[in-house]
């Protein structure tokens, strides 16, 4: 897999594992995301069970993971989530932050209700070693109860299943490069997925009023300075939920 070390200030980082060349060809590939402030760790989106032990080792190669108090889940695919059940035995205390609507859904997966902190959905906070991340609403984009994170102290915005692309194994880098050519990674996605123009609009809403340095999906390359905002741009004339044939 390849590691990334987005942001690091201070007590304060972010780092990326993704990118995995060595997984199965009929599992998708996913983003793993690790913020640390203050020695405390989170956990963005864990991934599949099947990535598990590859993604525990890679990310204690750079940080003690009995210090990782926390997962936050954007959303119940089992993509983003189904390794939470191993992640909850290397910490019985482990706390599970997630929308409301699909707690007992996730239950299914082995995680005890006290250790799950429902996040309404207007969003909120996540407080990590004393610094304030904030819980931004996707929803629709594409679950029914989709969740964003953003960190206004690394400007970075953890988007979820937006702006995800569906990359070829030969793609080199973690960032988008050549946007104009990334788009053709997208299209499908977005299309396919997400069912709601309203809801598109609302998002993009709420993102612009924040100062994003980076957007960081949970499939395929990160978004950098100005292409964040072509990124935007571009989801913003997407139509969606509407006029797909079905045919790829």
């Amino acid at each position: 897999m390849r590691v990334e070390q987005l942001y690091t200030k201070n007590s304060h980082s972010w780092m990326m594992l993704g990118q995995d060349q060595e997984r199965r060809s009929e599992v998708i590939d996913t983003n793993q995301y690790l913020i640390r402030n203050n020695d405390r760790g989170l956990l963005l989106d864990p991934g599949g069970g099947e990535i598990f032990s590859v993604v525990a080792a890679e990310f204690s190669k750079h940080f003690d993971l009995a210090n990782v108090e926390a997962v936050f889940v954007s959303h119940q695919d089992p993509d983003v989530i189904s390794s939470l059940a191993l992640w909850s035995q290397t910490n019985p205390d482990l706390i599970v932050y997630m929308p409301k609507i699909w707690v007992k859904f996730i239950a299914h997966f082995g995680v005890k209700l006290e250790n799950i902190r429902p996040i309404p959905d207007e969003g909120g906070f996540i407080t990590l070693g004393g610094h304030d991340l904030e819980v931004i609403p996707a929803h629709y984009l594409h679950s029914s109860g989709n969740l964003s994170l953003y960190d206004p102290k690394a400007k970075i915005l953890f988007s979820g299943d937006v702006g995800s692309a569906l990359l070829p194994d030969d793609y080199a880098g973690s960032f988008v490069t050549d946007f104009e050519q990334h788009t053709q990674y997208m299209e499908y996605f977005h299309r396919r997925w997400m069912p709601s123009n309203t809801a598109k609009m609302r998002w993009i809403a709420q993102v612009r009023k924040r100062d994003v340095e980076m957007l960081c999906p949970q499939h395929g390359a990160i978004f950098k300075g100005e292409d964040v905002d072509k990124f935007l741009n571009w989801f913003e004339n997407l139509d969606l939920g509407s006029g797909w044939s079905g045919v790829r």
